[in-house]
């Protein structure tokens, strides 16, 4: 039961987080490219390899502390979903370079940030 809490909570405290950086973004940014997914992802992806390292060596038996961190936080946190609609609208309107920087910025820095940070791991 533990586990289903720290998950539940850990995922609404990432979904608050990622809801704020989007109303951020939009505050301060004026541009066709879906800024606040991308950071939200981006950041996600540095928690969950940092998240991955911790619980690897100090406390991996810690499983609901681990379960809040990746499986809630980083879940609500980063958001797929809202990635391929945005990438859809984006299309949709005609702005098929947007969408495909938008594919391609978003993969290769995500993908980047977790190799970069992990490889020294193994």
């Amino acid at each position: 039961m533990i586990n289903l809490l720290a998950i539940f909570i850990g995922g609404g405290l990432g979904s608050l987080c990622r809801y704020g950086i989007s109303k951020l973004t939009l505050k301060f940014t004026d541009t066709n490219f879906p800024l606040g997914t991308f950071v939200s992802n981006t950041l996600s992806c540095i928690v969950l390899a940092v998240a991955v390292i911790y619980f690897s060596g100090k406390i991996s038996g810690n499983t609901a502390l681990k379960l809040f961190v990746i499986t809630g936080f980083c879940g609500g946190f980063s958001t797929f979903s809202t990635f391929s609609i945005e990438t859809f609208e984006l299309l949709k309107q005609g702005n098929f370079i947007v969408a495909l920087l938008n594919i391609l910025i978003s993969v290769l820095v995500g993908v980047s940030l977790i190799f970069f940070i992990l490889k020294n791991q193994s």
